[in-house]
């Protein structure tokens, strides 16, 4: 399949580990110059960029996805991003377009995981700033990085955004309402780009992962009582949303935008 992705600029934010290590070497892979950020796994991320880099170039000596050389100068980059910072996104976007060209395609996949549910913790009673640190981080972040891309995509009449929520936004999840709540936030934020950037050529997507364990310091109780859960009675695997999010943000996605995919294998959070 024509991807028509070499040489693009990628940022993937939450790039050191997990479905953000696995999306950033999906893109290298494809011969699309990386950028990933991330919040303190400095050395995780600097060998993702070693990864990529050598992604990358085998991809440019086969021909990359469309046969294009590589743009000159870096083809990866790894940069911190706290995503509670208000002035992190810009400053983000800025390093980017200084040492790999300006953001062509830009993967919200970043998080910050929430205090698993206390034993009979209700939405009323868990501690409001947790809330709202929540909605911070998980929302207005991303709202702020989305901001920063959109003049150089529109400037170029080309550019791909995908939003990385959660299958518990269609299930809900008790005693983490303020996670679900602010990923529920960017269903919204997907539904108003799309409407007003598809003209432009700006394609906004939602993908929606269920529990992928791999690299995380999980029991494996947990792991099993995800896959008791999937109708599949498998657990998400990272890999595999990966490959969902890079063709979505691909050329050979022309006219999908507004969507949220489900990739958690039908998973049934607990009532």
């Amino acid at each position: 399949m024509e991807l028509g992705l070499a040489g693009k600029v990628v940022l993937v934010t939450g790039g050191s580990s997990g479905i953000g290590r696995e999306t950033a070497l999906a893109f290298a892979a494809e011969g699309a110059r990386v950028a990933l950020t991330y919040h303190t796994g400095q050395e995780a991320a600097g060998k993702v960029v070693a990864e990529a880099e050598s992604l990358h170039g085998s991809a440019v000596v086969a021909g990359g996805a469309n046969g294009s050389p590589a743009r000159s100068g870096r083809v990866a980059v790894a940069v911190p991003l706290d995503l509670a910072d208000p002035a992190g996104p810009a400053a983000v976007v800025d390093r980017v377009r200084r040492e790999l060209g300006p953001v062509e395609v830009l993967v919200n996949n970043a998080v910050r995981w929430p205090s698993w549910p206390a034993p009979g913790e209700l939405f009323e009673t868990a501690p409001a700033d947790r809330f709202t640190e929540s909605v911070q981080a998980n929302l207005v972040g991303p709202y702020l990085l989305a901001r920063a891309v959109l003049a150089d995509m529109r400037a170029q009449g080309w550019g791909r955004v995908v939003n990385v929520s959660t299958g518990l936004v269609a299930d809900g999840f008790p005693g983490n309402v303020s996670y679900v709540a602010a990923k529920a936030g960017l269903h919204g934020l997907t539904k108003v780009m799309s409407r007003e950037l598809a003209a432009t050529g700006i394609l906004t997507n939602v993908v929606m992962p269920g529990f992928a364990p791999e690299g995380k310091p999980v029991p494996e109780s947990m792991i099993e009582q995800a896959r008791a859960a999937a109708a599949t009675r498998e657990v998400t695997r990272a890999d595999e949303v990966a490959r969902l999010i890079v063709f979505l943000c691909s050329a050979a996605n022309t006219n999908i935008t507004g969507e949220a995919v489900r990739a958690d294998g039908h998973f049934l959070t607990p009532a």
